[in-house]
């Protein structure tokens, strides 16, 4: 698997970000869902990474987004149907909290949903050392919402 920089515009990294976008808003009331669109994802504040088989097939995206000089948010981490289970959200967020701090970020947050539909990324968010903090940022309480944070 290569993780590296992408254009979020690609086509095949375009659908999986709708489909990422169709199933937040099919899962959490609208006023709950933070997922970010393809052109906040273009921002130049934004690091957007893709992860792709040997053949070129794409298997995973995730994004950092620099907050402030120490802090960065983990956003729009997505798996294909093809790669869930192979261990392609675990190599995406690695690589992400490892480009955040190679930014100089020290502090790496997150938000995800209190949905039971949300609960392996929870599950996965824990196990890499994330732990449930208070809003940060813009976020505010929201019992649709759960926020993680971690040193780095």
């Amino acid at each position: 698997m290569q993780i590296s920089p992408a254009d979020p515009t690609t086509p095949d990294i375009l659908a999986l970000l709708n489909e990422h976008l169709a199933e937040m808003h099919a899962t959490s009331p609208a006023e709950s869902v933070h997922a970010l669109d393809v052109e906040a994802l273009r921002r130049p504040e934004v690091t957007f990474l893709a992860a792709r088989d040997q053949s070129g097939d794409l298997l995973g995206v995730g994004a950092v987004v620099a907050l402030a000089d120490d802090h960065a948010e983990i956003k729009s981490m997505r798996t294909t149907a093809q790669a869930r289970g192979k261990g392609v959200a675990a190599a995406v967020l690695a690589e992400l909290v490892a480009t955040a701090q190679q930014h100089g970020r020290t502090r790496v947050s997150l938000e995800t949903g209190t949905e039971p539909h949300f609960a392996p990324a929870r599950r996965l968010y824990e196990r890499h050392g994330f732990l449930e903090c208070e809003p940060f940022g813009k976020y505010t309480l929201d019992p649709n919402s759960i926020f993680y944070t971690r040193e780095v």
